[in-house]
């Protein structure tokens, strides 16, 4: 029908500017032509259902693509509670640890000055019966028992906030290797949606031309591809950016504490403010630990902590844990700074840690850090 009505209105076209009745051969070369434009256009609409058929695929991809970002959101979610369970339980347990360490400290030190042997000994001489000494030796006994339960739980608790922290640093991992899930995600959605909308309007272009509609259509093609090139030069400038950052990142970690005390020394207005040294800390007992920040997120200001500083802990878990995590693993720790020293701040968040490169008074002071504005982008200076 629709090829009937188009043959009408273009042979009154021509009756009309001509103003002669067409001959037989002029009708039949109108009548062809006609032929061919409704052969393109049926090609065309072709073509569109074929492409329809890709946009559904590509569709179905990005929805898959979106519910997995949803997905990832939520075991960000979940993660995050998890994390902040963990910390409670890590803090409560450091603060038990660090209890215990004091009293059994005192204890070693009372039996280094009394004597075990010599006390029993001295118990069972200076008491007035059999019966009495029985009685002191029996409970001389159950303070030796409770001592060594003391020992016991110290060790299980000093195991358990270590597997704690593993957990809780694995979970700090996940939630940011999620993140940057997330982000390529997104871009890599955004390219693929102006792709998509690109491939329609030039088919719908092409069409259009047929039907005298090119130049609309043509405008919102151009603008299309002009929208998909964009996004893809954004996409290449985000990846190029993200592999400028790591670079950035990586080339940081080859930086030690003296070199940034050299550096702060340098911009320093004070000759004085770089003559602080590390004070050192005597702990009995202290933990050995790995002398790489591998057990942080590259780019986290906890990475770029330990890297300066190697001899901190490998699961201190946020910035805001280290000062807990630290008295626990026997770090003295308090609020007097110090060249050399870690500085950690709990804002109620995930914290911050920075190392001590330049202390100007009791209440400022100079560092050296990584990732100060929360982005895990910054190296470290």
């Amino acid at each position: 029908m629709k090829k009937k009505i188009l043959a009408s209105l273009l042979l009154s076209t021509v009756l009309v500017s001509q103003g002669t009745v067409l001959s037989s051969v002029q009708a039949n070369t109108t009548n062809e032509k006609i032929a061919a434009q409704d052969s393109k256009i049926s090609e065309l609409t072709t073509q569109q259902k074929e492409a329809q058929k890709q946009v559904d695929e590509i569709q179905t991809k990005v929805t898959a693509i979106q519910t997995e970002q949803e997905k990832l959101q939520a075991e960000n979610e979940k993660l995050q509670e998890e994390s902040k369970k963990l910390e409670g339980e890590i803090t409560e347990l450091s603060k038990n640890i660090v209890a215990r360490n004091e009293s059994l400290e005192n204890q070693a030190r009372s039996a280094q000055t009394n004597g075990t042997a010599t006390s029993y000994i001295n118990t069972i001489i200076n008491s007035n019966s059999i019966t009495e000494a029985i009685s002191r030796v029996a409970a001389m006994s159950e303070i030796v028992s409770a001592n060594n339960k003391m020992l016991q739980q110290q060790k299980e608790d000093k195991k358990a906030i270590s597997e704690k922290q593993v957990a809780n640093n694995n979970a700090i991992n996940t939630v940011i290797a999620n993140q940057q899930t997330l982000a390529d995600d997104a871009q890599a959605l955004t390219t693929k949606q102006a792709e998509l909308k690109a491939a329609e309007l030039n088919l719908a272009a092409e069409k259009a031309t047929a039907e005298s509609e090119k130049a609309t259509l043509l405008e919102q093609k151009a603008a299309a591809e002009a929208e998909a090139k964009a996004a893809a030069e954004a996409e290449a400038a985000y990846k190029a950016k993200q592999t400028s950052q790591q670079q950035s990142l990586a080339a940081s970690a080859n930086t030690t504490f003296a070199a940034q005390v050299q550096a702060t020394s340098s911009s320093s207005s004070s000759d004085d403010e770089s003559s602080y040294t590390p004070a050192a800390t005597t702990v009995s007992q202290r933990p050995t630990y790995s002398s790489n920040a591998s057990s942080y997120p590259v780019g986290q200001c906890t990475w770029g902590a330990k890297t300066l500083a190697p001899w901190a802990g490998d699961y201190w878990g946020n910035g805001g844990q280290w000062a807990t995590s630290a008295a626990a693993a026997g770090f003295r720790t308090g609020s007097t700074p110090q060249v050399g020293a870690i500085a950690s701040w709990d804002d109620g968040g995930y914290g911050h840690v920075a190392v001590v490169t330049a202390v100007e008074s009791s209440t400022r002071i100079q560092v050296s850090e990584c990732n100060y504005d929360g982005s895990g982008t910054q190296p470290i200076g």
